[in-house]
Order: structure tokens, then sequence, then C-alpha cells
């Protein structure tokens, strides 16, 4: 069953310095019918003006994955991590007992992003920090892992069973992923369009996937894929 979730039905609000799209429950946007899906908790879909974030704001027992569509987002944090996350590089940040961090466009140009958060297998782990970055050949119209429980494949290691791919797909290429048996997976298109097993979905759409033993994505644009237990 694919079930899905159009990106003009999620929470919406515009600030003037962020405009932002909440695909799940959050800050002040609550739908209970959207609280997550499995251990994926949050997609905001956020562009930030130049000159602009988040301030030093803190997080506990969350995994906290940034990745950057356009732009350059600043990020400071109480580990003494300070960097820059620019397009094709990927962001992990384990808030476990207590981050404090901030995030700015320290850019003269917008800035476009999807923050993730994904629930921790468990509580208090001791927090950390990773970013790396996924060249576009690996991800030219074939499934990169950027994420998972084993850093596997150079992925980034987070703390839940969750692999998380991404892949841009051009001239209507098309890939495909199998799922085991008792496995869910999410698909949040970043731009383009593209088809979900048949099923058309544009920028801002996201998909849940249940009782699916594969799904083959096809079309022109880039797309995340989460394969949850």
């Amino acid at each position: 069953m694919i079930t899905i979730r159009k990106g003009g039905d999620r929470g919406h609000f515009d600030h003037g310095w962020l405009d932002t799209y909440h695909t799940f429950s959050f800050a002040d946007y609550h739908d209970p019918a959207f609280m997550g899906f499995r251990a994926l908790r949050v997609i905001n879909d956020d562009r930030v003006q130049a000159g602009r974030g988040f301030g030093t704001h803190g997080h506990r027992d969350m995994e906290i994955i940034t990745y950057v569509l356009e732009g350059e987002l600043s990020h400071q944090d109480s580990m003494g991590t300070g960097s820059v996350i620019r397009p094709g590089e990927v962001q992990r940040m384990s808030a476990g007992t207590g981050v404090m961090h901030s995030e700015k466009n320290a850019s003269d140009e917008l800035v476009h992003l999807l923050q993730i958060w994904i629930l921790p297998e468990r509580q208090g782990i001791t927090p950390s920090y990773e970013q790396k970055a996924f060249p576009p050949a690996e991800r030219d119209c074939r499934l990169r892992l950027v994420a998972s429980r084993d850093g596997r494949d150079g992925s980034l290691t987070i703390h839940q069973d969750a692999d998380l791919y991404t892949v841009t797909l051009r001239d209507g290429a098309s890939v495909a992923q199998d799922f085991r048996p008792g496995r869910y997976g999410w698909v949040q298109v970043a731009r383009g369009t593209v088809t979900v097993n048949g099923k058309p979905l544009t920028a801002g759409d996201g998909a849940a996937i249940e009782a699916e033993s594969r799904v083959t994505i096809a079309g022109d644009g880039e797309v995340l894929l989460f394969d949850l237990a």
C-alpha cells in the first residue's frame, strides 16, 4: 500500500526570513493524523533568507539529519563543532543527552534544506556529530545510501534501524528498492516530478510505503527514500 502525502497539505508557515513546510506535526503545526511515520518524526522543508537563521537552541534524544539542496548553511554547536553544509553534503547530529546549536544562512543567497528527525533506538546517547559529502556521480540514477545504523558503504551512522538513500533521476530513469518482510518506507520528493509504483508525485510530496515488497521510482527529480523498521 502506498499512501501519498501531498506537499500542499503539509503545515506551512511563512515568517518572512523563514518559509517552512512541515510534513509531520511540528512546533505550532499539529495534526494527529501526521505525528510521524515509524521512527521518522520530522521532515521540515525550509527556505532561509540570506543572513538569517535559527539562534542557539537545544535538542535531546533525537537523530537530526540536515540535507542541503541549495545555498550554504553554517552550523555551530556546544560540542565545539563548526561547519558549513553545502549541496551534496549530509550532516548528522545525535542530540542524545543534550546539545545546544545554531544554524544560519551565512551567504548572500537563499538556502533551501530538508531537516529530518529520527527517533533514536534508546535515550541517553552521548551526543556526536558527523558530516560527509556524497558526489553527484554516486547519486545519479542510482540509490546512494547516506545514513544507516551500521554506517556501511561510507554512510553516516545513526542510532536507529533505518536506512536513508538519495537519488537524482534524469530523463525518466528508474531505480528500485526491495523491502524485506516487516519493513516500511517513506519517499520524499525534494524536487522534480517522479512516480512511485506508477503513482505521480511532485516536489514536496511524500509517500508512506507499507506491505510492498518492491518500490520503483521513475522520472526526473531528486528523491529521498527511507527504509524503516
